[in-house]
């Protein structure tokens, strides 16, 4: 599910918040791109940014139904599958997995925080 997408944010505001997300946060986004996307892919798309956003809404979104906060919808699991076996590919401990887990948690809670503050 493409969550910016979703009408709930406008397009002039995304890129904004985007923009002053990744200047905080481009370790992070790297992290997450080359786990989430091949070299060729990731030379290929040029939106690869937004992509890795994506991603992040969708495991705080999962998050919100993994905590008991949202309730449980008919694709859950499978959402939660993919969410994990994308990023749990070639770990070898819980441990990364949580790493990258949070990494994503917090730059999506960064960028709903820094698009509300946005005019």
């Amino acid at each position: 599910m493409y969550m910016l997408n979703s009408g709930v944010y406008r397009p002039e505001k995304i890129q904004q918040a985007l923009d002053m997300l990744y200047l905080d946060r481009k370790n992070e986004f790297r992290e997450l791109s080359k786990i989430l996307l091949t070299e060729k892919a990731l030379n290929a798309m040029p939106r690869w940014k937004e992509f890795v956003l994506n991603f992040s809404l969708d495991v705080e979104d999962a998050f919100k139904t993994w905590s008991g906060q949202s309730p449980l919808a008919s694709s859950s699991p499978q959402k939660a599958l993919t969410l994990l076996r994308q990023l749990g590919r070639g770990k070898t401990s819980m441990n990364q997995l949580a790493h990258l887990l949070n990494i994503s948690y917090n730059l999506s809670c960064e960028f709903k925080e820094i698009y509300k503050r946005l005019k």
